[in-house]
């Protein structure tokens, strides 16, 4: 048997969904880029805010930073090249390209969920136990909670992508437009059961997981909302459901990416493919700094400011 690496040194994977993009393209390198470039600018803007301002410093706003910064790495994996490869008309990625992109967007997705997760239990306890909440969830708490996500994510994926490369490949054509180990694992003409097995568990403990945790966590808190004062709870309520609202969409998009494979018997069509995978990377990508960034109001205005200070300085 010849391995993967021997098979695809004389050729490139083919991104199917950029060739159902083809008669718009140029729109489309357009559009991504601009959702990069304005992506950029809001989530480089919150880190530095959330990083300078020692106000700032509290688990809320170190997981909001985490999750921008995570946005900024996932949709650098993926716009650049995008925008890139619509406006010079090439559909094809390097068997080193397709699995540093597999290993960086899957990356992405993981880590945004187990962050939706912290965050949710972080909220309950803020709601739930007012008196305690500085005492249960300090800064010390928040980082070593995400440098445990960070590390057991990456570890995962790049075991991931290690056992893809064990797989001897028969085919280069991938329903999509960009790469993920889903994908290339159906390319596969050996058996693939150790990467169907391990695939199929860490999704299910991750996603089923973290939709377990996360729900919990949301009735509880609505259950607490009840009871406090009418103002409060609107302002509790307020933030779950801009929270359950991009958590579901994103969630969904995993699920889908996830297992179209494994539960979907026949085959989609390509333009399914791309739609629903391209629209929860752009959900997370497009609504993260707006929702935990913007409509965070004190956030928001010490944007705002620092933005003005930038402005004069340059006058």
């Amino acid at each position: 048997m010849v391995n993967v690496s021997m098979v695809f040194n004389i050729q490139d994977f083919v991104l199917l969904g950029l060739k159902e993009m083809e008669q718009l393209r140029y729109f489309y390198s357009v559009v991504t880029l601009i959702i990069y470039l304005i992506t950029l600018f809001l989530t480089t803007i919150i880190i530095y805010v959330v990083w300078a301002d020692q106000s700032f410093h509290e688990p809320m706003y170190i997981f909001i930073c985490n999750l921008v910064g995570n946005v900024i790495a996932g949709s650098s994996a993926f716009l650049p090249k995008l925008a890139i490869d619509l406006l010079s008309g090439c559909a094809t990625i390097s068997l080193a390209g397709c699995l540093m992109q597999a290993f960086c967007i899957q990356s992405f997705a993981f880590v945004e969920i187990l962050t939706f997760t912290i965050m949710a239990y972080d909220r309950y306890l803020a709601v739930g136990f007012p008196l305690r909440y500085h005492a249960l969830m300090t800064n010390q708490k928040a980082l070593q909670s995400l440098t445990i996500i960070w590390l057991i994510v990456l570890i995962s994926r790049l075991v991931a992508v290690l056992l893809v490369l064990r797989l001897t490949l028969c085919g280069n054509n991938i329903n999509n437009v960009y790469c993920e180990t889903t994908s290339l694992i159906r390319l596969a003409c050996d058996s693939t059961a150790v990467n169907d097995i391990y695939g199929t568990t860490w999704t299910l403990l991750t996603d089923g997981g973290s939709l377990i945790i996360v729900t919990y966590c949301y009735i509880r808190t609505f259950l607490v909302c009840l009871k406090i004062s009418l103002e409060a709870s609107q302002k509790a309520i307020h933030t779950l459901v801009t929270h359950i609202m991009t958590f579901s969409t994103f969630m969904a998009a995993s699920i889908f990416v996830g297992f179209r494979y494994r539960l979907i018997s026949g085959s989609l069509p390509t333009v399914t493919h791309v739609i629903i995978s391209v629209g929860g990377m752009l959900v997370s990508i497009i609504l993260n700094p707006l929702i935990y960034g913007i409509r965070t109001e004190a956030l928001k205005m010490k944007m705002i400011q620092t933005l003005k200070e930038i402005l004069r300085s340059r006058q």
